[in-house]
């Protein structure tokens, strides 16, 4: 029986491959063999969750075919793959990718470190940060006292809390659109409410129109639902989206649903401006298309000079054609699980029926700590707490990164979490392997893109500030001399630091 659970064709591992640039070798510099570096290109895609585990590789003919090498070359790949254990092979039933026995298997998101793991790796991962006190254990306090009465029914509520979908409401209402506690579902995050998205409107096979690059854990929703994405290139630099790309693709791919992030784009940092949603809405009408806007960085913005445009949705307030997805995970605390959905009431109760088969419904606790936030000035002083620890992390990192790694460059966002950084030529696979090595996280670009796409990237979160900042750079630096010399081993950092 062939222990393969899935295929890679050989033109898609040809098109993965040939992602994985390099800089150019210097003087003196010695180049691997062919067949070492073919094993180690495969062998990335295999650490950063690219190439799945127990996933069966081409033959050694198709893909010297796909790759222009001759056979003895790819031959030559797989045995060294064999003997380091990230390649199994069977008579009959070919051969697949694995990883070495007390190896974790790759992520294919962008999962937190664990806990223990803290002290000795600087997390760049995850673009998360610490809870805001004393608002998390008021808010605790308070869903507590307003637990009892809810303690005494059966606690499942598919579309949440009334209480809280009010809330949520009247928040959008005050914002300037009209809405009513029909128009919103409470979901556990907003993973939680693109799934409910996703499966409800992107069927299996459907064509789904993102940003590109865009946000990674999403993207990956998407592929493991079945999705086709179709990636839409961002404008240049931080100035949001290129609306002649989008109504193209609107216009040729016809994609049942299109995902944005309008307010501080993770990974870029950009902020889309009130023409550009307007016209945006208005492909997506024309198009048939659902556009699915995520506000989860909406209140992150970090200069007190910013204007924040009118959201998405303020172009079509009966959400029929707008789907909004907005969280507190980012402007609060990753740890609260709650997020929501604003739609036609249509859409909602279709969201509803269809999450009996799921999670049936969202942590009643929860949602009374975040209800009791909207409902007072909890969550305002909170938030503003979390911008201005975000804003002191970005100004420390962006020092530190300028200092020790001045080849990389980047534009400062004025929101959001992330630094979106072109890594000086540098490949971020490797990058993001070498880091693991030297005691830093962070990942790259590909990640973040489709078919390989950005691997001269890395995103860089506002999760760090200060020494442990400085620290961070340093590391990077250090994986970025190990990417240069294509060092494997050797490399001295201070382990004096703990994170």
């Amino acid at each position: 029986m062939a222990q393969w659970t899935s295929a890679v064709g050989a033109a898609q591992l040809a098109r993965l491959l040939s992602s994985q640039q390099d800089r150019p070798a210097g003087p003196g510099t010695r180049r691997p063999p062919a067949y070492r570096a073919l094993a180690d290109g495969i062998r990335l895609l295999v650490f950063e969750g690219r190439v799945p585990v127990a996933a069966r590789l081409p033959a050694e003919r198709e893909l010297a075919l796909a790759l222009s090498v001759s056979r003895t070359t790819v031959a030559a790949a797989y045995e060294a793959l064999r003997s380091e254990g990230f390649l199994e092979s069977r008579r009959g039933a070919g051969s697949w990718t694995a990883v070495p026995a007390g190896n974790p298997l790759p992520a294919r998101g962008l999962e937190p470190l664990p806990p223990e793991a803290l002290g000795s790796v600087i997390d760049l991962g995850c673009a998360a940060l610490p809870a805001p006190e004393p608002w998390l254990t008021r808010a605790v306090q308070g869903a507590l006292e307003e637990l009892p009465p809810y303690a005494h029914t059966h606690g499942d509520y598919p579309a949440g809390l009334p209480a809280l979908r009010a809330m949520i409401a009247d928040r959008y209402t005050a914002r300037g659109i009209p809405t009513m506690p029909e128009q919103i579902m409470v979901t556990t995050g907003a993973m939680g409410a693109m799934d409910a998205i996703c499966h409800l409107f992107g069927g299996r096979g459907e064509r789904i129109a993102v940003e590109s690059p865009s946000y990674a854990n999403i993207l990956q929703l998407m592929r493991e639902a079945g999705a086709r994405l179709v990636p839409v290139a961002m404008a240049e630099g931080l100035t949001g989206w290129d609306l002649d790309r989008w109504r193209q693709v609107l216009r040729e791919a016809a994609p049942r649903i299109a995902y944005v992030v309008a307010d501080f784009h993770n990974p870029t940092g950009a902020l889309a401006d009130e023409d550009q949603r307007r016209r945006l809405v208005d492909a997506a009408r024309s198009a048939g298309t659902v556009l699915v806007a995520d506000e989860t960085m909406t209140e992150l913005w970090l200069e007190p000079d910013v204007e924040m445009p009118p959201p998405v949705c303020a172009f079509d307030p009966a959400g029929s054609t707008v789907v909004t997805v907005g969280s507190a995970s980012k402007a609060f605390w990753a740890g609260m699980r709650i997020g929501w959905v604003r739609a036609s009431p249509e859409a909602i109760r279709s969201l509803v029926a269809a999450r009996a088969y799921a999670d049936l419904g969202t942590p009643v606790l929860e949602q009374l700590a975040v209800n009791w936030l909207f409902g007072t000035d909890g969550w305002e002083q909170a938030v503003q707490v979390r911008r201005a620890q975000a804003r002191e992390n970005r100004d420390a990192l962006v020092v530190a990164v300028r200092r020790e790694l001045p080849g990389w460059e980047f534009e400062v966002p004025r929101g959001g979490l992330t630094l979106w950084v072109r890594a000086g030529g540098l490949s971020g696979s490797r990058l993001a392997e070498a880091g693991e090595r030297v005691g830093v996280r962070v990942p790259s670009g590909p990640r973040f893109g489709v078919d390989g796409a950005f691997e001269g990237y890395v995103r860089l979160p506002f999760t760090v500030g200060g020494a442990v900042a400085e620290e961070a750079a340093v590391r990077l630096a250090a994986a970025a001399r190990v990417v240069e010399s294509g060092g494997t081993t050797g490399v001295e950092v201070s382990r004096a630091f703990v994170a």
